[in-house]
């Protein structure tokens, strides 16, 4: 009998998803006598296949239907399944309650190669030990089919819920944690060095992790051919407010595949960090190191070095940095697509048109609250970034209806303009509808509607 049981490890109970209070459990219970859970914490059960016909007082068939086949169960497996595979991992685990048939399509390998689980009361380290190990019942210790795992806002996430996911999914590709404080280096390390595939990290706000980085056991049994690289290559580390440039330099030594990277109010990171960045990761497409104060123009000499590989970068709030970063940028990254600068409040005409100039297929720019941009900068991208189709001036003092005309009348594929906080007359913004027709204003003048 043991040996049976542990050959077929039921699915876990939907208290393993929701806590207590939730729709379906009252008092405490939920609608099987084999699920239970403690107040203040959500719990997880393992319990018996469902019987194959509904039992439940709550999801049995009207009397005058009992005997007839509900409508959804006539449809043929392969459609069950289609269904299925929109729903998240709470509601999955709760389709496999109702019925053996049910149970069955639900635990489809092909369904689960995400787990997504949010929100602050689930115990997500024994959510993921308990899926984990019904999703080996028969690949024993090794979950071959997990490639995604998002456990998104869980403040209950531990070191042991990564050291779960290291050990059993070596063919993980995505794995996101943002949000979850309370996991350290040393889980973020296993991961790594166990899923050798792992190509999506995101660990934003996850304010104890300063560096990505092999174990040192991990190092040691690598070939000196295959280095000491990880095969990362799309990184988020916002507010990771203790990173630092050592930090940065252990990524970039380890992490050389990155092609985007996401830095955003890591206040620590200097031009010294972005120069390490340069060294090893030249092949990234995205960067942003927005609000990032102590960021210059000499970081902008570094980032330059990316030359026309360069799609997306984000620099806002970056005081420090001006028209000399700028015609960095400009000069040689002239495939740019994307430029947040809102905020750099040292950027001018001149450097709008140095960019405007050399990044003539520009699509996007924000050049919020620049108070030196005027309509001069305005008149070079409209008569050099044609394809421009978001636009942001928020906040731009010296902007006038003027400079927002002339962009409309050059600039067609417009689709969104800020203009909040400028001082633009309810003709100018009719003028830029009739030219524009698809743009989305957003404005505070209260005549224009």
């Amino acid at each position: 009998d043991s040996d049976l049981s542990m050959r077929t490890l039921s699915t876990p109970s939907p208290a393993l998803i929701f806590p207590p209070n939730s729709p379906g459990f009252q008092n405490g219970r939920g609608s099987s006598t084999s699920s239970s859970s403690v107040t203040g914490e959500t719990v997880a059960m393992v319990h018996s296949p469902p019987p194959t016909r509904l039992t439940h007082p709550l999801i049995r068939l009207a009397s005058k239907h009992q005997k007839e086949q509900a409508h959804i169960d006539r449809l043929p497996d392969h459609s069950m399944i289609q269904i299925f595979s929109f729903l998240p991992t709470n509601q999955l685990c709760r389709c496999a309650r109702v019925c053996r048939r049910w149970y069955n399509l639900a635990w489809d390998p092909r369904l689960w190669r995400t787990i997504r689980l949010t929100g602050e009361t689930i115990n997500v380290d024994r959510a993921l030990k308990v899926l984990t190990r019904r999703l080996c019942q028969d690949t024993p210790n090794v979950c071959l089919m997990l490639e995604t795992v998002i456990v998104s806002g869980c403040r209950r996430l531990t070191d042991r819920g990564l050291y779960t996911i290291a050990q059993c999914c070596p063919e993980l590709r995505r794995l996101e944690v943002s949000g979850c404080y309370n996991i350290s280096n040393e889980a973020v390390f296993d991961v790594v060095s166990l899923c050798p595939n792992l190509e999506h990290l995101d660990v934003s706000g996850c304010s104890k992790v300063t560096c990505i980085s092999l174990t040192r056991e991990a190092s040691i049994k690598l070939s000196p051919l295959h280095g000491k690289q990880i095969s990362i290559r799309y990184l988020d580390m916002t507010d990771c407010f203790v990173l630092e440039d050592e930090g940065l330099h252990t990524i970039a030594a380890h992490c050389t595949q990155l092609t985007h990277l996401y830095l955003r109010r890591c206040v620590r990171i200097t031009d010294e960090g972005l120069r390490y960045l340069m060294i090893y990761c030249t092949s990234i497409k995205e960067l942003s190191v927005s609000d990032c104060r102590f960021v210059s123009d000499f970081g902008m000499r570094e980032i330059a070095k990316l030359e026309s590989r360069l799609r997306y970068l984000s620099i806002a709030h970056c005081g420090r940095i001006t028209d000399v970063g700028i015609r960095y940028i400009a000069k040689y990254c002239s495939k740019l697509r994307y430029l947040n600068a809102r905020g750099c409040e040292g950027i001018t005409d001149h450097g709008v048109e140095y960019l405007a100039k050399n990044c003539t297929k520009l699509k996007s720019l924000d050049i919020g609250k620049c108070p030196l941009v005027s309509d001069t900068g305005l008149e070079f991208l409209a008569l050099n970034c044609f394809n421009l189709k978001r636009l942001s001036l928020k906040s731009c003092e010296s902007i006038t209806g003027q400079g927002l005309q002339i962009v409309a009348a050059n600039c067609f594929d417009l689709q969104m303009l800020n203009v909040q906080d400028c001082d633009v007359s309810v003709d100018a913004l009719r003028f830029v509808k009739r030219h524009c027709k698809r743009c989305i204003i957003e404005h505070t003048n209260p005549a224009f509607f």
